[in-house]
C-alpha cells in the first residue's frame, strides 16, 4: 500500500433537511429555492452533522482502501475541530500535521437540502481553511509520501508552488484537482502542471482553463501539459488518458441521487486509491466511478465511500483508438 498526503480543507457540514419548504423554481438556466422569504421562520424536518472538506474527504477514501493516509490542513480549537479530529481518528488517518492557526475557527458549511429532489444550496464559512500559507512544505521531508493529493487551496498559488516543488524534489507524485480560485489564474495553473502526474477537472473547468468545448479537444490540449488527464462530464461520464491509452467512460450505474456533496472528491480520490494499489488505469477509472456513485446515494460526503474489497461490476468504458 502507498503513503498518501491529502492537502486541502476540513469542514463541519451541517445539513438542514426539509421536504416541502425548500421547493425549487426555475429562472432561465438557474434553479432557486422559492419559498424562503426574508424575515420568515421555517421548521426544518431534520438536522444532521457530518464532516466535509476536500482534504478530509480524500483522506478517508485512501484510508478505507488500506493506504497510509495523512491529512495536511488547518483546524480551530473548537467543537467543530474536535468533531473533525474524532472522525479522522476513527478512520485511522494521521492527524500529526494538522495546524491550528491563532484565533482560527474550523470551517463550516450549512447545506440546505430538499429531501424530495436532492437539490441543495451550500453556505460556507471557510474559517481556518480559508488560508494555507501557514503550512510547511518541509513537512513532506518528514513524511516522504508516495503521493500528494491536492484539492483547492483557495487560490493560494504560492503555497501550491512550494508544495509542488518540494514533492517533485523528493520524488513524490502529485495528483491535482484545482478549484475555482486556482482556475481563475489559468497561466499559473498551466505553469504548475509540469510537476503534476495526474490532473482531474470537470468539463467546464477544463474549458475555462485551456479553451474548447469538446471532450476530445480538451483532452488533447491538456495532455501537452500533464501525462495523465481526467475530465469528467457529470451524467455523461468523461474522458481520460495516461499518455499511453485513452478511454471514454459512462456512469457506473444509474442510481437515485440523495446528495451530491463530495462526489467529485470521491471520484478523484477513488482513482488514486485504486492506482496506488497497483490497479490498471482502466480499473482505477471504474473504481473512481463506483466510489462517486456510492457517495451520492448517502447524505454527507463520507458516508458512502467504498472500501478496497468491493467487487466492481462492469460499466460503459471504451478504449479510444
Amino acid at each position: 500500500m502507498a503513503r498518501i498526503v491529502s492537502l486541502g480543507s476540513a469542514l463541519q457540514d451541517i445539513y438542514l433537511i426539509d421536504r416541502d419548504d425548500f421547493g425549487s423554481v426555475e429562472f432561465g438556466n438557474t434553479s432557486m429555492f422559492k419559498n424562503l422569504e426574508i424575515g420568515s421562520k421555517y421548521d426544518i424536518d431534520k438536522l444532521d452533522f457530518y464532516i466535509g472538506g476536500g482534504g478530509t474527504n480524500s483522506a478517508v477514501t485512501f484510508a478505507r482502501s488500506g493506504h497510509e493516509a495523512i491529512y495536511f490542513g488547518n483546524l480551530g480549537h473548537d467543537p467543530a475541530g474536535e468533531a473533525v479530529l474524532k472522525k479522522l481518528d476513527e478512520e485511522g488517518i494521521d492527524t500529526s500535521y494538522i495546524s491550528f492557526p491563532p484565533r482560527g475557527k474550523t470551517g463550516c458549511s450549512i447545506i440546505l437540502l430538499d429531501s424530495k429532489s436532492g437539490e441543495r444550496t451550500v453556505l460556507t464559512f471557510r474559517g481556518a481553511s480559508a488560508r494555507f500559507d501557514n503550512l510547511s512544505p518541509s513537512d513532506l521531508d518528514l513524511v516522504r509520501p508516495d503521493w500528494l493529493y491536492v484539492t483547492t487551496l483557495r487560490g493560494d498559488m504560492g503555497t501550491l508552488l512550494s508544495f509542488f516543488e518540494k514533492a517533485h524534489a523528493i520524488g513524490t507524485k502529485i495528483m491535482f484537482n484545482p478549484g475555482v480560485l486556482e482556475l481563475a489564474n489559468p497561466k499559473q495553473v498551466l505553469g504548475l502542471l509540469s510537476d503534476v502526474d495526474v490532473l482531474l477537472l470537470n468539463k467546464r473547468e477544463a474549458s475555462n482553463l485551456i479553451g474548447g468545448s469538446l471532450l476530445d479537444e480538451l483532452l488533447n490540449k491538456l495532455r501537452n501539459y500533464c501525462q495523465t488527464v481526467i475530465i469528467t462530464d457529470g451524467a455523461m461520464g468523461g474522458i481520460a488518458t495516461n499518455g499511453e491509452k485513452a478511454y471514454r467512460f459512462g456512469i457506473y450505474e444509474d442510481v437515485k441521487i440523495k446528495d451530491t456533496t463530495g462526489a467529485g472528491d470521491a471520484f478523484g480520490s477513488g482513482f488514486l486509491a485504486s492506482l496506488a494499489s497497483g490497479d490498471s488505469f482502466r480499473t482505477a477509472l471504474i473504481f473512481a466511478s463506483a466510489n462517486s456513485t456510492a457517495v451520492v446515494q448517502h447524505r454527507g460526503a463520507k458516508n458512502g465511500i467504498i472500501t478496497r474489497n468491493i467487487e466492481l461490476h462492469p460499466m460503459p468504458i471504451q478504449l479510444i483508438k
